[in-house]
């Protein structure tokens, strides 16, 4: 079932909006081989590239995705475990600064986020309709756990798009 867009802050619906599957463990399934096949796609030359002065490199997109999805995956289990401790944002931009992405080997960072998506597929997997629905407090904002799984998939996709348009110059997927 897709989630409740009343359950979560707005800022979130474009994350959502992404994802077209009512079933999460399809959505999971459908948007990590298009990912994965699309990273594949991209030229080793353009990998520490920014498109302009201050934006991420693709290394570092790809970096925070990686960060993101175990922070929500984190959240998540706090949530579906009942744990009512209002959980911290955290600032992506200080995470991308402090990655050391450049340094990174690309090939070893796409099978990073392989084996991340799936702890994050068996860890969702694992939840009960119970678990699914439970709810809590993150960043100042309430959120819930499929939510949550929605929201890391369509992640992904909104990444894709901007990657295809202002790093690679082509039209979005």
């Amino acid at each position: 079932m897709p989630p409740y867009l009343s359950r979560f802050p707005s800022f979130y619906h474009g994350y959502i909006s992404q994802v077209t599957e009512n079933d999460l463990k399809a959505a999971f399934q459908n948007h990590t081989k298009r990912f994965v096949d699309f990273l594949a796609t991209i030229p080793e030359e353009k990998v520490n590239y920014a498109y302009a002065e201050g934006k991420w490199t693709i290394k570092e997109v790809l970096q925070h995705i990686i960060d993101t999805e175990r922070i929500f995956c984190y959240r998540a289990l706090t949530f579906a475990r009942k744990d009512e401790t209002p959980l911290p944002g955290f600032d992506e931009d200080v995470y991308a600064k402090n990655s050391k992405a450049s340094q990174r080997n690309w090939k070893e960072m796409i099978e990073e986020f392989k084996a991340v998506r799936l702890a994050t597929e068996l860890l969702f997997q694992s939840f009960d309709d119970e678990q699914l629905d439970a709810s809590g407090v993150a960043n100042s904002h309430s959120n819930y756990v499929l939510g949550i799984g929605y929201i890391i998939a369509g992640h992904c996709t909104h990444h894709i798009n901007i990657i295809r348009e202002r790093y690679l110059n082509k039209q979005p997927a």
